[in-house]
């Protein structure tokens, strides 16, 4: 990325330079674009369930960003002679999904490829002085997380024929539940940064939020919640090719302050398909945050820049 071209334009909030979720461009002094895109393959066996996992993923980006979701174009590479009721039940599974989430498709494009891929690109709305970036996280901050990890590793469990029904329909759950409510709860509180986590693992956009921010993030290992199963699938080996890679690219910013179980360190990489959301904000709001909505819970705090971008304790 550091050798692709960038050119000043003052309408642009936030562009590619910090790693964030979506892009964000002012239109007037009242109204910004917030722009993303996402697609990935098959994670689940059920056509119609893919199809409402890759809608909720690709909108979750903008409830990161304190965006409202208006309009999206679907993505799709499928293959020439697949099976059309199958891309039916995906085509159907993300539009009841995005119709959930208030936002109406506008068309999209699709190719022939053998290997099945779908996705959105999606368009929300949201004040200029008022999104929040991966950027914003400041001292004293709680660092607030709003779903379990786990479901890259039970993913990868259902594959090789491990996975429990009931472990499997809690991972799709998690999955399946958009970001909106956990958006509309941090906003009546004084938000300073957040960040949605997803394919680069909590480790992963815990270390674009640091950097961004030049902050440390203390992350209490103890405190982080994982699926059921996911656990025990990690320490039998179902271990995702993204969780590898995530290790290889993070571990070098990460410092622990004691020995970590393998398959607790591993579940802090795992890949997560629409994951819960990163959350800075001061520790006067969080108990308040984590009172109105759930499914929150405090894993951490931000202190100043150290050693090291992550510190696990």
């Amino acid at each position: 990325m550091a050798t692709v071209p960038r050119w000043p334009d003052e309408n642009v909030l936030v562009g590619f330079d910090t790693a964030d979720d979506a892009g964000v461009y002012k239109l007037t002094a009242e109204l910004a674009l917030v722009q993303t895109v996402d697609f990935f393959t098959p994670i689940v066996d059920d056509p119609y369930t893919f199809g409402a996992i890759a809608a909720a993923n690709s909108l979750s980006d903008v409830y990161a960003m304190g965006g409202r979701p208006v309009s999206a174009l679907s993505i799709l590479a499928y293959p020439g002679q697949g099976d059309l009721g199958d891309l039916e039940q995906i085509l159907k599974g993300g539009a009841e999904k995005m119709r959930e989430a208030g936002c109406s498709i506008l068309g999209g494009h699709s190719i022939a490829d053998d290997e099945i891929k779908f996705g959105y690109a999606v368009t929300g709305l949201v004040h200029p002085a008022r999104y929040k970036a991966n950027a914003g996280a400041e001292l004293g901050d709680a660092l607030v997380f709003t779903k379990r990890l786990g479901t890259g590793v039970i993913a990868t469990a259902l594959k090789r024929g491990l996975a429990s029904d009931e472990h499997i329909a809690e991972s799709i759950g998690s999955m399946l539940t958009l970001n909106r409510q956990a958006c509309e709860e941090m906003l009546r509180s004084n938000v300073h940064g957040c960040t949605d986590v997803t394919g680069f693992g909590l480790i992963g956009h815990a270390r674009e939020m640091a950097l961004a921010s030049n902050v440390t993030l203390e992350i209490a290992v103890d405190q982080v919640r994982f699926l059921p199963g996911a656990v025990e699938y990690a320490r039998a080996g179902a271990i995702p090719g993204g969780l590898k890679n995530n290790r290889e690219f993070a571990s070098c910013v990460v410092e622990a302050a004691r020995p970590l179980p393998r398959e607790i360190e591993d579940l802090l990489y795992d890949p997560q398909t629409s994951g819960g959301l990163l959350i800075t904000l001061p520790e006067s709001d969080a108990a308040a945050f984590e009172r109105s909505y759930g499914p929150a819970y405090r894993i951490g705090r931000v202190l100043p820049r150290g050693a090291k971008p992550i510190r696990l304790i």
